[in-house]
């Protein structure tokens, strides 16, 4: 049932909202995880081999297979339940991703990381998409969806300060494969736990005509508009993580990695906790295409910074351009995409920042080989500038679809069920 707003949407209210904290909690333990996966691999990788080549397009590799499987593992979790695709997925995750780190450490050669890096990617458990889809049943129609968006967005910022840092730290300090092994134990365990979850899970409707009608979130023109979008927005997370750990290298402080990556998703999680707090008055559409200007500009910036202090500064501001981008895109799914499909529309948004950013991670690694250091920032300028003229070219297809056909679609002859 929707909840009651009472008052001017914010954090508190939305927190007070009930049965929240039975996913919140376990929720964000889960998605930990997914914020060391890359950077993971791009540092064992380049331990065992030497190229930042290498080790980019094994991430790459495995940022592909999430993005081609997401949708399809969110699809599922609509038809089936949360919980039926959880519990295989994370085990599958581990399993692969256990194979990976031992062939790497075993100097295997690429195309058996390769091999590996399939199913890591293609198992990786959409958290973050399937607590938003139990926010979008607990608050459907309210004031308070903007400000939900915004606390996932700044939960999952936090991962991404948490996540690069506990990484490296373990890569650099404890072993090359320590931040890939954690990774896997965290996502069984974190998995699991957010699984047991059931009683918060979006219902499944059992009503096939329903199912027909719905198809694919994909259908939606919006929902291909932000697809685009969101694989700008994975162009700067990938262009990042290799440049900066390229750079920090460089001058020989490998170390400040983490820091420095940390500072720009810590200016993300700033911004998006701000984005939350505001009562938004414009046109979500309007707010789209104003952040993600600012942040083509800002991130145009980054390869021409050749100091730390600059380029945490550049950092800083490209990560609190992000958040605006993210939580209205995510906010937009609501008016866009049926209830019976936004699992599957939340994991196709994901899916293309993990593609934008596999495609970041191998093109910055090539140009930080083969060419000067700082080149792979020329990669989130590029993406977000291609992403933002597509966006002002398709704005219009952002526009809220007719309500009366949802609810007729949403409401068949059989009662929806809970899937264990």
């Amino acid at each position: 049932m929707a909840s009651t707003v009472t008052a001017r949407p914010g954090y508190g209210q939305l927190l007070r909202t009930r049965g929240a904290w039975t996913f919140l909690l376990p929720g964000f333990a889960a998605r930990q995880p997914f914020a060391m996966l890359t950077i993971s691999i791009v540092l064992l990788v380049q331990h065992t081999t030497g190229s930042y080549g290498a080790a980019g397009a094994a991430a790459a590799v495995t940022g592909v297979s999430m993005a081609l499987f997401a949708p399809y593992s969110g699809r599922l979790a609509d038809r089936y339940g949360q919980r039926a695709v959880l519990i295989p997925g994370v085990l599958v995750h581990t399993a692969s991703g256990l194979t990976l780190t031992a062939l790497a450490l075993s100097h295997a050669p690429l195309w058996a990381l390769f091999a590996a890096a399939v199913p890591t990617g293609a198992s990786v458990p959409q958290i973050g998409p399937m607590v938003r889809a139990r926010w979008g049943v607990k608050l459907q129609g309210s004031p308070l969806m903007t400000t939900a968006a915004a606390f996932e967005s700044v939960t999952d910022e936090l991962t991404f300060v948490f996540g690069p840092l506990l990484a490296t730290a373990l890569c650099t300090t404890v072993d090359p494969a320590a931040g890939l092994l954690t990774e896997s134990a965290l996502t069984l365990l974190g998995g699991l736990l957010f699984a047991a979850q059931k009683s918060t899970q979006p219902l499944v409707s059992l009503d096939e005509h329903a199912r027909v009608e719905h198809g694919s979130a994909l259908r939606v023109p919006g929902v291909r508009v932000l697809i685009v979008t969101f694989l700008g927005i994975g162009s700067v997370f990938g262009g990042m993580q290799v440049s900066l750990a390229a750079f920090t290298e460089s001058i020989g402080e490998p170390g400040l990695n983490g820091v420095l990556y940390g500072v720009f998703a810590a200016g993300n999680m700033l911004s998006g906790i701000v984005c939350g707090a505001i009562a938004w008055k414009t046109a979500p559409q309007q707010r789209l295409l104003v952040g993600y200007g600012a942040l083509a500009l800002t991130a145009s910036g980054l390869w021409a910074a050749h100091s730390v202090l600059t380029l945490a500064g550049l950092g800083l501001l490209v990560g609190m351009c992000i958040a605006p981008a993210l939580i209205t895109g995510y906010t937009l799914v609501e008016s866009l995409v049926p209830a019976g499909a936004r699992t599957e529309a939340f994991t196709w948004l994901t899916g293309a920042v993990a593609l934008g950013q596999a495609a970041a991670v191998t093109a910055a690694g090539q140009l930080e080989d083969r060419f000067w250091n700082g080149a792979g920032f020329l990669v989130p300028m590029v993406g977000t500038l291609l992403a933002l003229a597509t966006l002002l070219a398709l704005r219009s297809r952002l526009a809220a679809r007719p309500r009366t056909r949802t609810v007729a679609r949403g409401v068949g002859h059989r009662v929806p069920v809970t899937v264990d």
